[in-house]
């Protein structure tokens, strides 16, 4: 496996996309590095499934989840970095920080017996360091160049037979969705022309191995310029890091992020793609499990904005501590 910096990471995006090579490329949280592979190599690092491609090879393994201990940060921990941001927020320096926090478990599978059970829209397997099932499109983009994003922004326990709608509801989570489809829909204007919201604030319901989730999203396309597959370096470079999973603006949040989280998010909330040589599709890396060399630790968190409140986003962190499982 060959760690490359983000220069030559985009690099080789181009140069591949201009000949048409498939190929399949990871990033790490904030675009620092990342890995590339062209498709159908016989010695492969990242191992994937998505609805439409895949490389790792089908298993019958049959073995139950039946041991998930989760061991969250303490709720005062948690608090001290969701202080910094609130302080952060309250001085006008971020108007939405995706705040996160590590859980430690303990599970009767490995992450390779994880990434097969699981249920997704993409799996993201890289032996030996993490598993990924994410429910979260970063960006597609068409043959004919129509690039499209749908961020995630929005979760609510579905036992609760009013959940859809006090979801749909709730100011604090409107102003949050407001503004990711806000950040993104400039994040697309920097690369594409005609840049809409087709859909917002659609939901979906999750099945997981503790409960089943409801969450928003919303759909905004655009179209890139003929040419566009010599440019996928550039236009993932511009794009980076992901705006659901760092916040509005971009680049003083994420400064805000490294102080306030305290750890090293690492591959996790980076972005994982693929090109077959006529088009993309991506995932934000969330739903993550990655081992330590010390045991498993699911990454996870949520937005953060003034209407905040740190108990009920302590919870929703827990929440998303889950497999998807049907």
């Amino acid at each position: 496996m060959k760690i490359l910096d983000a220069g030559r990471l985009f690099t080789e995006m181009n140069e591949l996309g201009r000949s048409g090579q498939p190929f399949v490329f990871l990033t790490d949280a904030f675009a620092e590095k990342g890995i590339i592979e062209p498709v159908g190599q016989p010695e492969c690092s990242i191992w994937y499934k998505t609805s439409r491609n895949g490389n790792m090879p089908e298993s019958d393994y049959a073995k139950p989840l039946t041991v998930w201990d989760i061991q969250p940060v303490s709720p005062e921990l948690y608090t001290k970095g969701f202080r910094v941001v609130m302080d952060h927020i309250l001085r006008g320096d971020t108007f939405l920080l995706n705040y996160t926090q590590p859980t430690r478990i303990n599970a009767n599978l490995s992450l390779k017996e994880l990434f097969h059970i699981s249920k997704a829209r993409y799996k993201i397997h890289l032996p030996g360091v993490f598993t990924c099932f994410s429910p979260e499109t970063f960006i597609t983009i068409s043959e004919d160049g129509v690039i499209s994003s749908h961020p995630m922004k929005g979760t609510a326990d579905a036992t609760d037979p009013d959940a859809e709608t006090l979801l749909l509801e709730d100011s604090k989570e409107i102003a949050e969705h407001h503004t990711i489809v806000d950040l993104i829909r400039n994040d697309l204007s920097r690369v594409a022309d005609e840049v809409t919201v087709e859909r917002f604030r659609y939901t979906e319901r999750l099945h997981t191995n503790r409960r089943d989730l409801i969450q928003v999203s919303s759909a905004i396309t655009g179209k890139l310029k003929d040419g566009w597959k010599g440019r996928l370096g550039d236009i993932f470079r511009e794009l980076l890091p992901a705006g659901s999973v760092t916040g509005a603006p971009k680049p003083k949040t994420v400064e805000i992020i490294r102080k306030a989280e305290n750890y090293d998010r690492g591959w996790y909330t980076g972005v994982f793609g693929i090109f077959d040589g006529k088009t993309v599709d991506s995932a934000v890396m969330i739903r993550f499990v990655e081992d330590t060399g010390n045991g498993l630790v699911f990454k996870s968190g949520g937005g953060i904005t003034f209407q905040s409140d740190a108990r009920s986003e302590y919870d929703e962190m827990i929440k998303k501590v889950y497999v998807p499982v049907a």
